[in-house]
């Protein structure tokens, strides 16, 4: 590895340049994943932040509107009572009067004192019931803040640990990062680069899998796929423009061929046991 780095981008071989691109896309990936990890968490924190200053805000206004609702319990008992007051006032004067004229306009500022009372009566009535509402509610929005705020601070905690836990290995990621592309002609750089902008999934340089194309899933053609084992082109999928490469292009001790093999080798035993087996069951039952 360190033999190949100290050579010039201009003099590596296609198959080197391809190795190289593809320990940097390996490099990459692994700070997309930290990346993705706490990325997420800053988003939920401010979520919730914005949620919380939402409750505190909906707080303070139901405890203002529970306020007033008092307040107006208050005035409508201080109105029923000046009414009583009248009535008990005017009631005094009717022992008093000195025509019908008089008595008429007594009673019917009796009964209109009566009725002044019956509307603060269902006045208070109105303002008891919302502010049972909302007290309710208060209690509700009491119980949310509690959650999100006991939420924020987990989330906080665990993005604190993640940044701790994270921080060094990505700095770590990044200088090897850096140094892999180093190694890589600039040209080749910039396509790699753009690539993964353009990429979802920041994908760059994938493998052929199962005879497809490791970002976009597409079928590859066998003659394309030799090509591709040839290591001898740098050959881009026709479909997303990612570039294709064999899986085994970084096993440089054979390690991952041959464990490969080794499982293609003992399933294709397991079928011919089973198809064996098969047969004789046939054998038998005829």
């Amino acid at each position: 590895m360190t033999a190949k780095k100290q050579q010039q981008p201009q003099e590596l071989t296609v198959e080197q340049k391809l190795q190289h691109l593809y320990e940097l896309q390996q490099i990459d990936t692994a700070i997309d994943k930290i990346r993705t990890l706490r990325g997420e968490l800053p988003l939920e924190v401010q979520d919730l932040e914005d949620e919380i200053a939402g409750l505190e805000t909906r707080v303070q206004n139901l405890k203002t509107d529970i306020a007033e609702a008092d307040k107006g319990i208050v005035q409508k008992k201080q109105e029923i009572s000046n009414s009583e007051q009248l009535i008990k006032k005017y009631s005094e004067q009717l022992d008093n009067v000195r025509n019908n004229r008089e008595f008429d306009a007594l009673n019917k500022e009796v009964e209109f004192q009566k009725l002044e009372i019956e509307l603060q009566q269902k006045r208070i009535r109105e303002h008891t019931r919302v502010k049972s509402e909302k007290e309710e509610a208060l209690a509700e929005a009491t119980r949310q803040y509690e959650e999100k705020k006991n939420d924020l601070n987990a989330k906080k905690d665990e993005l604190d640990d993640i940044i701790k836990e994270t921080q060094k290995e990505e700095e770590e990621l990044l200088e090897k990062s850096k140094e892999t592309a180093e190694s890589i002609e600039e040209r080749l750089l910039i396509a790699y680069e753009k690539i993964r902008k353009n990429a979802r999934n920041g994908l760059a340089v994938v493998t052929v899998d199962r005879d497809s194309c490791g970002g976009c899933f597409n079928n590859i053609p066998p003659q394309r796929q030799l090509d591709i084992r040839s290591r001898k082109k740098i050959i881009v999928c026709e479909y997303c423009g990612r570039i294709l490469i064999d899986k085994y292009i970084c096993d440089y001790d054979g390690s991952m061929q041959k464990a490969d093999l080794a499982a293609a080798l003992e399933a294709s035993s397991k079928k011919g046991r089973r198809a064996k087996k098969t047969e004789e069951v046939k054998e038998e039952t005829a």
